[in-house]
């Protein structure tokens, strides 16, 4: 479990560097590919809410110093995110062939109205209809991203083992 937290918090500080250095500035098809956001993804799915918490703290925490961008927002959208796809994967199953690319687009869309919402309360100026216009753009690149993002991932990262005695989820209904 140590060697899986230095793993991941490697490849999330990796990933914040690479998306604050290369990809903040970069528009492909009308969008910015969020690479931070789908390596998140990745670790949150694989490894569970509590490790996607604080590895979206630590890498929102990084991204904000890298930018200079407001001290804490990056890491409190990033800490939510985080929680809640390591959740949908404690929950729904990690194994189910759709679960990245449908976390990861739901996260992209999440993520952009949530960011708004928060710089619209902390009296930010945001134009909202360019972060309209450039979301779908942006969940196609994250798809595209997530891919060989998540192939790197599980290969990184093993399924944690089954408690003796417990069985999985079955939904009811």
């Amino acid at each position: 479990m140590l060697a899986d937290g230095g793993k991941a918090a490697a490849l999330l500080y990796l990933a914040a560097i690479v998306q604050a250095a290369v990809l903040n500035g970069a528009s492909f098809l009308g969008g910015t590919p969020d690479l931070l956001l789908v390596t998140l993804a990745a670790v949150a799915l694989l490894r569970g809410a509590i490790f996607g918490a604080v590895g979206g703290f630590c890498a929102g925490l990084v991204l904000d110093v890298a930018t200079l961008q407001t001290l804490g927002l990056s890491s409190l959208l990033l800490t939510l995110a985080g929680y809640w796809i390591g959740r949908y994967g404690e929950t729904t199953g990690r194994d189910r062939a759709h679960a990245p690319l449908l976390a990861v687009a739901v996260i992209t869309i999440l993520y952009a109205v949530a960011a708004l919402a928060v710089r619209f309360v902390l009296g930010e100026y945001t134009d909202g209809s360019i972060v309209g216009d450039s979301v779908f753009p942006g969940v196609l690149l994250n798809a595209l991203l997530a891919v060989p993002v998540f192939a790197l991932g599980r290969r990184l990262f093993r399924a944690p083992d089954r408690v003796e005695g417990s069985a999985p989820v079955r939904l009811l209904g």
